[in-house]
This record gives structure tokens, sequence and C-alpha cells, in this order.
């Protein structure tokens, strides 16, 4: 990889301690329509965009008759929990680490502008990414590629450009390898190290913090 990268960093789960939270929000949110889902399946299909969630965890006739409803009081649920998601260790060290190297930095989520603000601001990134995507960003989340697709177009990268993806799912590996990107990972997802390796990941770190301090050893050195 050239000595300058695109860096495609995940916010849910990655940045910010959130998807056993967004788990709970959506049994929260399905279970006020009348379905109720082990939280457990829910928690594995945390990762991938709400667009995709409800036909994935009950088909297509379930997200006919309540997608919307769902979505929509899956973000009421989140709001009322924003303030018990907090930063991973390290998660702001990471993205000076990638800018110090002289990288260029977007974050990609597929949350909703109100939750994506939230987290920019609790993580004071601002004014250290180049720039950051959203939920209104696309028409299909992860795993499919667009959200990272948007990302590179976001900072007019060309196609092909030199670009890493860090993510905790195995939703974001699976669409890091659609978008033609290594995917380096985070355990804080909850998934196995097993599962996350054959999604693709190059490589896994506990925290955002321990990827910080081991850079020098990935392509974004």
């Amino acid at each position: 990889m050239t000595d300058s990268a695109i860096a495609v960093l995940d916010i849910d789960g990655t940045l910010i301690d959130s998807n056993y939270h967004h788990a709970l929000a959506w049994y929260r949110a399905l279970r006020s329509v009348g379905e109720t889902y082990p939280v457990w399946r829910l928690h594995r299909l945390i990762g991938m965009g709400g667009d995709q969630m409800v036909t994935a965890v009950g088909g297509e006739e379930l997200e006919r008759r309540v997608g919307d409803q769902a979505r929509e009081r899956q973000g009421q649920e989140v709001d009322a929990l924003l303030e018990e998601m907090a930063p991973l260790p390290g998660a702001r060290d990471l993205l000076l680490a990638v800018k110090e190297r002289g990288h260029r930095l977007v974050l990609a989520s597929s949350g909703q502008q109100r939750h994506v603000d939230a987290f920019l601001d609790v993580l004071d990134a601002r004014d250290i990414v180049d720039d950051w995507t959203t939920s209104a960003d696309v028409e299909a989340s992860k795993p499919a590629p667009d959200l990272l697709q948007v990302a590179l177009e976001k900072l007019g990268a060309p196609s092909g450009a030199p670009s890493v993806m860090v993510g905790d799912s195995v939703w974001d590996v699976e669409a890091a390898k659609r978008a033609g990107m290594p995917a380096i990972v985070v355990r804080s997802g909850g998934f196995g190290d097993d599962e996350l390796r054959e999604a693709g990941a190059i490589a896994l770190y506990d925290t955002p913090g321990d990827l910080a301090k081991a850079l020098d050893d990935t392509p974004l050195a």
C-alpha cells in the first residue's frame, strides 16, 4: 500500500460501545409492534443496516408488515440509550494515530443523522476526520458495499484508491470485501475470531487503542 491511504472507520461498535444497546433497542422496538425475538439473535445481526435488519431477522413478510414502524421505534429506543453509549478505549487515539500518519480518514456509519452527530461530539472528532456518512447517504447499507463506496466518494477518491476498512462485525468485513478493501477488526462487536477471520478480516485487536498502538504493523503504517 502507498504511504498515504484512506482509512474508512465504522462508528457503532468500533469507536463507540453501542452494539449491545442497539440489540436491546431492536428487541424493544420489535416487541412494541408485537414481535418478540431472542436478543442473542438480534445481536448477531448488529452491524447490518436497519434497512436490512428486519428482513434478516424475520423475512420479507415481517419487513412489509412492520419494517418502517420498527425502524422508527428503534431510533427512539436508541435516543433513550445514547447517554449510556461511551467511546471504546483508545477510540480517539486511533483517529489521531491515523491522521498523524498522513492518511485521509472518513467515518462510515449507517446510523441515523442525530445519532452520528452525538457520536461525533462525544469523540470530539469533527476536527479530526475528513468526512462521515449516515443512513441518509445510501439506499442499501452493510453488508452491501454502498456505504463504503459513498465514503470514498465524499473524499473525491478515484476508483481503486488505496483504502482500509476498520470495523467490528462480520457485516463490516463482508462490505469491505465487496468494496475491494482489506478489513481490520476490533473485537468489541462480540463476534468470534474464527468467524471474523473466515469472513476475511486481515487482523484482529481487542480495542481501538490496541490497534492505534499497533498501527505500524498494518496497511495503515
